[in-house]
């Protein structure tokens, strides 16, 4: 009876060269797996933190252009909203309602002024007296330039009457017909008629610029008083408040028959065809802005590109406002007051030495980032530049191809050294 199969096994010994490589391979596995262990080790006993890669970000440096912007948020404004305001303290009737449809030149209030209306009448008076006044001087002119004209012309008459009698007498002065004294006398009265004849010349000449000037005078006057008829009358006029653009009423800042003082405000007028964007700009990016710079408008339904019109030189609550004006066609859809978020294009710098911005830059001041090196997160001092919503400019301390933690290093308690697990 066979019990089993020992009495057929045969013991193989296998060769010595095959023994001795898979003695060697043993040892050399056993070095590897010592020298792993002993780098884990160091670097455990090198480290005083150990932070799990899930919890944090790692991003590498590299060049490229950076541009430098700002992400502000802001709203929409009518570009041309003005406020209408009482000319004098006057009761007021308002013509239109908030949320009115208006076009420019459209009656929106009257305001009752007895006061205006009265001094209206009073300068009307007085410009009608002036006129009368101007009118009566011209008919004087005339009449005093007609009476120095007469005394002139009798002058003459004189004169040509003495200029006759002494013609008569020298044709007659060698016959002996006259006595020499008469002949004198004659001469006389020849030169006395003259001189007679010259001043009344004259004084019709000055009484004749005389007359000119007192009308001057009167018109003067009354042009004086047009002005302030003029005046008056515009007064007036103010107090039927017209719509200066075409829009519609945004609000009422007064009831209807109210009385108000003089520039009380009385409504809010916004005219919605030209919309400018309103920014609410941090203060630490003042330095950097100017007039004319681009801007990328995110207002929900699409974007759109502007450019920086105005500047509020007023800081408030560390923030400084800013006006973006449209570059090209005012989009569609917009309202007034509607929140938006825009990206202010501030510069662009080539081939930089850059990394993705993260909460590193703003802890420690941006002094010190850890780089990653062997699974060991370094904390090494850095010196950052110019930054942007995404990217931040490396000045020293890092090379391109290192690896930087850019978020999670809250946990790592400001140590040298961090080791990461996988």
């Amino acid at each position: 009876m066979i019990r089993d199969t020992s009495q057929q096994d045969t013991v193989l010994t296998a060769p010595a060269g095959q023994r001795r490589r898979r003695l060697l391979l043993i040892a050399a596995g056993a070095v590897l797996l010592l020298g792993a262990a002993y780098a884990v080790l160091h670097s455990w006993r090198g480290s005083s933190h150990s932070v799990s890669m899930a919890r944090l970000r790692i991003a590498e440096v590299g060049r490229g252009t950076l541009v430098r912007d700002a992400a502000v948020n802001g709203r929409i404004v009518a570009a041309v909203s003005p406020t209408l305001y009482a000319a004098a303290p006057a009761t007021v009737t308002l013509k239109v309602a908030a949320g009115d449809t208006v076009k420019k030149g459209d009656v929106l209030a009257l305001l009752e002024s007895p006061d205006l209306s009265d001094a209206l009448k009073r300068e009307q008076s007085s410009y009608l007296q002036l006129e009368a006044e101007v009118a009566r001087q011209q008919i004087l002119a005339r009449q005093q330039k007609l009476l120095a004209r007469r005394d002139a012309d009798t002058a003459e008459i004189e004169r040509l009457s003495a200029q006759r009698t002494l013609e008569r007498y020298n044709a007659v002065s060698n016959e002996g017909i006259i006595a020499k004294i008469e002949y004198q006398k004659a001469k006389d009265a020849l030169n006395s008629a003259e001189i007679r004849a010259r001043h009344a010349a004259q004084a019709a000449e000055l009484e004749s610029d005389n007359v000119a000037l007192a009308l001057q005078t009167k018109r003067n006057e009354l042009d004086r008083q047009r002005l302030s008829l003029a005046n008056a009358q515009r007064r007036v006029d103010e107090l039927t408040v017209r719509a200066p653009v075409d829009g519609f009423i945004g609000t009422l800042s007064v009831a209807n028959r109210s009385v108000v003082p003089v520039h009380a405000p009385l409504m809010t007028l916004v005219d919605l065809s030209r919309l400018e964007v309103e920014l609410e700009v941090p203060e630490t990016y003042v330095a950097d802005l100017g007039l004319g710079m681009h801007a990328e408008v995110d207002f929900g339904a699409g974007r759109a590109t502007g450019k920086l019109s105005a500047l509020s030189p007023e800081v408030v609550k560390n923030q400084v406002l800013a006006r973006v004006r449209f570059e090209k066609e005012q989009p569609a859809g917009l309202r007034q007051n509607q929140r938006v978020s825009a990206r202010l294009l501030i510069d662009e710098r080539a081939n930089t030495l850059m990394l993705a911005r993260g909460p590193f830059v703003e802890s420690e001041g941006g002094r010190y980032a850890y780089v990653v090196r062997d699974g060991i997160a370094i904390r090494t001092p850095v010196k950052l530049g110019a930054t942007s919503i995404s990217n931040v400019e490396i000045l020293s301390g890092l090379q391109a191809g290192d690896k930087v933690v850019i978020a999670g290093t809250e946990t790592f308690e400001n140590a040298a050294r961090v080791s990461i697990n996988p």
